[in-house]
């Protein structure tokens, strides 16, 4: 890589980790000005006041703001997250499967839907403005238009209940064979596929049209290739740095959107983790589940950055 390349790509990198510090700050601030007291939620509210108190000393909520900022900054830094207060358990090592089965979620939308966007995105710019694409369009439109929780329980009560093809609960566990374990997710891959596909989908066709404006579409077609093998060929390459922007910004939203659908397919992932802690009002656990929603957001940004510089060829060969 030339010299403004890798320029471009170490600025991405010192703008994503000083991001990453800036929401740390906010994630921490933010569950410091949630309502109620941990030390009361841990002991209950038949706790002495002397209890309290010592409960606090020893967790250091008496200590400043930025003393217990700082001491979790630290522990982060050297991989330790802390420990959860309703369970006395490791996060990290809590956390590691639970991030496991969320990316394995994540990666069998990516799976289904990246091809078939873009797939979908191809025919609508080969048949523009024709039923075809109306029609695409259209669905495409009315999927990314509802909900996920109400997609997910259509597809509990008509596929899970009335039909039986899949389960309604999406239980995975360590050991459980392959073929059993897509089984049980088939219904919430189907949800994430039907949320991030319309878009991806449309910015597809959209970025295609725009290069098919250019001057070298038109001396394509004067060679007499096909309108399906101009875009292959001319069309599609030319146009992959903003359909790797959407595909990333979407994978992002695989991961951290799951939130929903973990919770109503009770799918053992970070969401369910997430949620299930936020109601013991668990703040290590909260800030914790955050910190690495945000690494991961931030990350996938950064390397949908870098393939966009990557790909620039006025970048690659400067003059």
């Amino acid at each position: 890589m030339s010299g403004p390349v890798l320029k471009l790509v170490a600025q991405r990198i010192a703008m994503g980790l000083l991001l990453l510090l800036a929401v740390s700050v906010l994630i921490f601030a933010g569950t410091q000005i949630l309502p109620g007291d941990v030390a009361q939620s841990i002991l209950g509210q038949s706790a002495t006041p002397e209890a309290l108190e010592n409960l606090r000393r020893d967790m250091g909520l008496n200590d400043p703001a930025y003393i217990r900022y700082l001491h979790w900054l630290g522990g982060i830094l050297t991989g330790d997250l802390g420990t959860a207060l309703s369970s006395g358990q490791d996060i990290a090592s809590s956390l590691k499967g639970r991030l496991w089965n969320t990316l394995f979620l994540a990666f069998w939308a990516a799976v289904v839907s990246i091809p078939l966007a873009i797939a979908l995105g191809l025919l609508a710019v080969r048949y523009r403005n024709g039923w075809v694409d109306k029609i695409i369009s259209g669905l495409g439109l009315a999927s990314t238009s509802l909900p996920e929780f109400f997609t997910g329980y259509l597809l509990i009560y008509f596929v899970a209940v009335r039909l039986q093809w899949f389960p309604s609960v999406s239980t995975v566990y360590d050991g459980m064979p392959l073929g059993e374990r897509l089984s049980a997710i088939a219904l919430p891959v189907t949800v994430l596929t039907l949320v991030v596909l319309a878009h991806m989908m449309r910015m597809t066709r959209a970025a295609i049209l725009n290069v098919m404006q250019s001057a070298y579409i038109e001396t394509a077609e004067l060679k007499g290739l096909t309108p399906f093998q101009i875009i292959a060929r001319h069309a599609f390459p030319n146009a992959i740095a903003p359909i790797v922007n959407v595909v990333m910004l979407n994978l992002a939203f695989l991961v951290v959107g799951v939130v929903v659908v973990e919770v109503i397919f009770v799918y053992p992932g970070m969401g369910q983790y997430l949620v299930d802690h936020v109601a013991k009002r668990d703040v290590p656990v909260v800030q914790a589940c955050g910190l690495v929603f945000a690494a991961v957001y931030i990350t996938l940004n950064i390397i949908a950055d870098i393939v966009a510089i990557v790909s620039n060829p006025r970048l690659r060969h400067p003059k």
